[in-house]
């Protein structure tokens, strides 16, 4: 009996795929936990549009990730710290930091997990840091770092 997986299951396999299950197992375990349904024309039918539907959405947002990327290369963002004797600064800049200072600077959110600090901002100046928006999308953001 052909089956169209709902969901994952580690020895089936993968939200979306069809399986061939013998009949007892079909009837028995997988339609009455709700883990898969019986691939008639209609449910056939259905897992077509929605893998359609889902494709167009994945490249609306890589799109949308893609617009933000160039829009995050073209503006810059300036943070400010405390600095005691000598020009040092107190403490580093976190990603924290730099989403809140773009905020308020650009009103455009970013999340702060998404920003990726490859070394702490702790010394004044220019930084590039990159920030994942999507798998396959990097974008890379300017961080001027000064003296409150």
């Amino acid at each position: 009996m052909k089956i169209i997986l709902l969901q994952d299951e580690k020895k089936l396999g993968k939200k979306g795929d069809v399986i061939e299950a013998s009949e007892g197992y079909a009837r028995n375990y997988i339609l009455p936990k709700k883990i898969g349904v019986e691939a008639t024309p209609k449910n056939m039918n259905d897992l077509k549009l929605q893998k359609a539907n889902e494709s167009r959405i994945a490249q609306e947002q890589l799109d949308a990730a893609k617009a933000l990327a160039e829009v995050l290369e073209t503006k810059q963002v300036t943070v400010k710290i405390k600095a005691g004797e000598g020009g040092k600064a107190f403490g580093s800049v976190s990603s924290k930091e730099i989403a809140a200072a773009y905020k308020e600077q650009h009103n455009l959110d970013i999340d702060k997990k998404k920003i990726q600090l490859t070394e702490s901002l702790k010394n004044f100046g220019t930084y590039e840091v990159s920030v994942k928006l999507h798998p396959q999308v990097t974008g890379k953001l300017t961080v001027k770092v000064t003296e409150a």
